[in-house]
Parts: C-alpha cells; sequence; structure tokens
C-alpha cells in the first residue's frame, strides 16, 4: 500500500508535458517620434524595418512563463509595471513570472518617458502602447500553446564581439566632458598606434533556448547574445538593427518557417555594456547603410541554426519556476562641485533658435556644446533623483537552464561571472529587463572611468554590480535543489 501511494504521489507531482507557443506584436512607432540613439534624438523620417516585442510562453502544467524581447533602445521601470498588470489581469500569469527586455537598437522611438532618474512616472502615448502591445503578444502566445520538446544549444560567436574600452598610452586620452582625464578611453580610433590593451573580456556565447514540436518543427529560439547594437541604419530611419534582421534570418533558414504558426525567434541583449562590434585593431572598409547589420545578423544566425541542428537531447517535460526582487539602491552621487560645472555649461552654452534638444538639457544648442549640455541636464536631473532607486532583479529557472536578469546596460565581466556562480550548468544573463537604469560597470571599471562610468550615463552606485550579482545567485540557490546542482 505504501509503495502505491509513493508510485501516486510522484505521478501527481511530476511535471506535465511541456507546451509552449510564440508570437510577435508590432510596436513600430509613427513618423516624426524621436529617435533616441544619440545625444540629440531627432525626427524619424522612415521606417526601414518594422519594431517587433517577440513572446514566448511556457506552461508545465502547474506554472507558466513568459519571455518577451523588444526592439527598444530601452523601457522604463514603469512601463514594464504596466505590461505584466495587463498580462497578470489577462491571462493570470504572474509578474515575477514574466521577463521583458530591450535590445537596445539605437535606432528606434523611446520608452523611457521624460525622465530617465525616477523610479515612478507617468506612461506617455507611446509607453501605453508598448505595454499594451507587450501584453497583447504574450495573449497572442498563450493561443498558441501546443505540446512541446525543449533543449539548451550554445554556440561561440567571438569574431564579432570586440571589447570598446581601452588602455591608452599615457598622454593619449583626451578630457571627459568634466574636464578630467581617465584611465580608459571608449571607442577610441581605429589601428592607432596608442592602443595598449581592452580594459576588459568579451562573451562571444550565443545561449539559445530550443523550442520544437514533437514532429520536430522548430515553434521558437529563445537567443541572447553579448553584442551591442552594430548600427549603420539609414538617416533618420527607424530600425530594430542586427537583433531584428537576425530573427528574420533564423526564420528563414527552418523548412516550414512561415507555416502556421509561424516559427518566432527572439534575440535579447545579453552583458555587452562594453562591447560592440568595432575592431580597434583591424580596420574595415566602409559599408552603405545597413550592410554590416546584415552581415552579422547572417553570420550568427547562420551559426545558430547549425548549433540548432546539432541538438540530440530534446525534453518534453521541464520545471517551471521564477523569483524577483526590487533591490533598493543608492542612486550616483552627485558632488557639489559637479553640480556647480553644470550650473555653468547650462550659462555658457549657446542657445539656437531650432534644432534637436540634446538628452536631459533644456535647449538646443551648437554642435560643440551638445555633448557637455546633454550631461549638465543630466547631471542635475541625476541629484534630484529621489529616495533608493528601485533595481528590478530577477530569475526565471526553465528545467536546467536559469536566466538572470539585470535592468542595466551590463559589463560582460558580470555576465560571465554569473555563469560562474550559478548553480546550474545552463546559465546566463539578460540585461534592459524591466527598466533603463544606464550602465552598469564592475567596482574596478569606476577605478579606470570612462564614458560607461561618467555621472549621467552610469545612475546607480559604485557597488551595485556586486548587489546585484549577490541577490541573482541568492535566488537561483532558491531555484535549484542542492542535488541539482552542476558538478
Amino acid at each position: 500500500m505504501n509503495s502505491l501511494l509513493l508510485v501516486l504521489s510522484l505521478v501527481l507531482t511530476a511535471p506535465a508535458p511541456l507546451q509552449a507557443g510564440a508570437a510577435t506584436s508590432n510596436i513600430t512607432p509613427p513618423l516624426g517620434t524621436r529617435i533616441v540613439g544619440g545625444f540629440a534624438p531627432y525626427p524619424a523620417e522612415h521606417i526601414h524595418d518594422e519594431l517587433h516585442a517577440r513572446c514566448l510562453v511556457l506552461d508545465d502544467g502547474q506554472t507558466r512563463l513568459a519571455l518577451v524581447v523588444c526592439d527598444l533602445l530601452g523601457l522604463h521601470r514603469s512601463v514594464s509595471i504596466e505590461a505584466r498588470r495587463l498580462i497578470e489581469k489577462e491571462t493570470g500569469i504572474p509578474p515575477r513570472n514574466v521577463l521583458i527586455s530591450a535590445t537596445h537598437t539605437h535606432s528606434a522611438g523611446t520608452a523611457l518617458g521624460h525622465n530617465r532618474y525616477a523610479n515612478e512616472q507617468e506612461l506617455d502615448d507611446y509607453q501605453r502602447f508598448v505595454a499594451r502591445r507587450i501584453a497583447d503578444g504574450v495573449r497572442r502566445a498563450l493561443n498558441l500553446l501546443r505540446p512541446a520538446e525543449i533543449a539548451f544549444a550554445r554556440v561561440d560567436v567571438p569574431e564579432q564581439v570586440h571589447n570598446r574600452r581601452w588602455r591608452m598610452r599615457e598622454g593619449s586620452v583626451p578630457p571627459n566632458p568634466f574636464g578630467k582625464i581617465d584611465k580608459v578611453r571608449m571607442n577610441p580610433p581605429v589601428a592607432s598606434p596608442d592602443l595598449i590593451e581592452p580594459a576588459g573580456p568579451v562573451d562571444p556565447a550565443v545561449s539559445i533556448i530550443a523550442l520544437r514540436e514533437p514532429d520536430g518543427r522548430l515553434i521558437s529560439a529563445y537567443c541572447a547574445y553579448s553584442l551591442h547594437y552594430v548600427g549603420g541604419s539609414g538617416q533618420a530611419h527607424v530600425s530594430a538593427d542586427y537583433f531584428g534582421m537576425f530573427c528574420e534570418a533564423l526564420k528563414r533558414r527552418q523548412p516550414r518557417g512561415d507555416a502556421e504558426p509561424p516559427f518566432v525567434a527572439l534575440l535579447a541583449n545579453g552583458t555587452s555594456g562594453d562591447i560592440n562590434n568595432i575592431d580597434r585593431l583591424n580596420p574595415r572598409g566602409s559599408r552603405v547603410p545597413y550592410q554590416r547589420m546584415r552581415e552579422v545578423a547572417e553570420d550568427v544566425a547562420g551559426k545558430v541554426q547549425a548549433a540548432l541542428d546539432k541538438i540530440q537531447s530534446w525534453q518534453d517535460r521541464v520545471t517551471l519556476d521564477a523569483r524577483s526582487r526590487e533591490l533598493q539602491l543608492d542612486w550616483r552621487t552627485v558632488e557639489p562641485e559637479l553640480l556647480e560645472w553644470a550650473r555653468a555649461v547650462e550659462a555658457q552654452a549657446p542657445r539656437v533658435p531650432g534644432g534637436d534638444v540634446p538628452v536631459g538639457a533644456k535647449f538646443a544648442t551648437e554642435r560643440d556644446w551638445v555633448q557637455r549640455l546633454s550631461y549638465a541636464g543630466r547631471i542635475q536631473l541625476l541629484a534630484e533623483a529621489k529616495g533608493p532607486a528601485l533595481v528590478p532583479v530577477q530569475v526565471l529557472r526553465i528545467g536546467d537552464i536559469v536566466i538572470g536578469t539585470s535592468p542595466c546596460e551590463t559589463f560582460a565581466e558580470i555576465g560571465l561571472e554569473f555563469k560562474q556562480h550559478s548553480p546550474l550548468p545552463h546559465s546566463f544573463m539578460v540585461s534592459l529587463a524591466h527598466g533603463y537604469i544606464g550602465y552598469l560597470p564592475t567596482p574596478r571599471h569606476f577605478e579606470m572611468g570612462g564614458y560607461e562610468t561618467w555621472p549621467g550615463t552610469n545612475y546607480l552606485e559604485p557597488q551595485t554590480s556586486v548587489k546585484l550579482l549577490d541577490a541573482l545567485i541568492e535566488m537561483t540557490a532558491e531555484l535549484v535543489p542542492r542535488s541539482n546542482e552542476k558538478k
């Protein structure tokens, strides 16, 4: 009798067969929307390729997870809260089980709102539209749930990733906007004789979560790669950058990619805060608009497809779970002398009667003053930030896969450290999740300085990366029984 009860108990607690569904929602803004990739946003004049929220829903019979990747520079915390509120109301999936991230394309409209240095804000029209379309995409993916098998794969694509922060020969680094000399330089001249070495590592891995129907047809592939946007779009064009091109390229490689329901690829931004596609040691020829994006997208998609073709072990049952927290951290300290500098810049900067207003600034100015005026405005806004910064972090468990998140442009070495310390073998991070709270360097990088550490580019206390990683590892340990830890 006891044996029968034990067997019955195991049957009742075992995961049900996995189901998965995937869909997309168009989030393209109207022409005239400000493109926010540079210091001075400008109005969009053409849509080169549509922007999307790409959505994947998983169901193990007891728990549902939703993973969403949006073609946006970033989204404010309030947008994620509203989207997840709608999702819970309309599908029952709780907010902690929904991962919403941005790709960081620099040729898109903004979902950041009027103040990047505030925890809460009233949503503008485009932010409400994005939240609504994310919720619609999750509902559509839920409508397409069907029996699924899952597998994890990884492939290295090292030739496309380069650390953009460089140690330089003494005397070769120009002053930063605040008149000080940094120990490193972001994006120094290619093939410069002053280059010494990159200031940090790269993460060449593409992490791949593959879902297929029992007959072998792929449903979706959720991928993460630690490469910043590529750029090179047409003038005043809206584009999803290589992230969107990768998704279309991977779809074209599927034998029945357009069959109903269609295959959906997702490419999340891993930890690319200090990584881009420019090899500083080897000059390359000029490119026409979109050429380099396509080259990167096709290369990564080809290697991901080769990895998919080699998968031999698929599972139809996995355990799904999630944890989330909001860390209360300090905003970046703005020293009194820095505020004085900011006010002096505003007093000195020429005003022009028309033109694009730099991010954070109160008025348009001449080209030579754009960067300084932008930082003058950003610093004053950052100094006004009230209360602790609310920093959302999350971990999702999908069988022996763990995804950790950060709401920042996260340095590659942070993602590598998470992989090293996570108790499960298939672990990776996704950046720009549930918010956009500036760059996230490690404490050692603050000693070096550079663009990513400047106040106004970096929003949070210097120990943020340590506290964020500690929280991710703690939450991961809650999800993973010790018997399942990697050896």
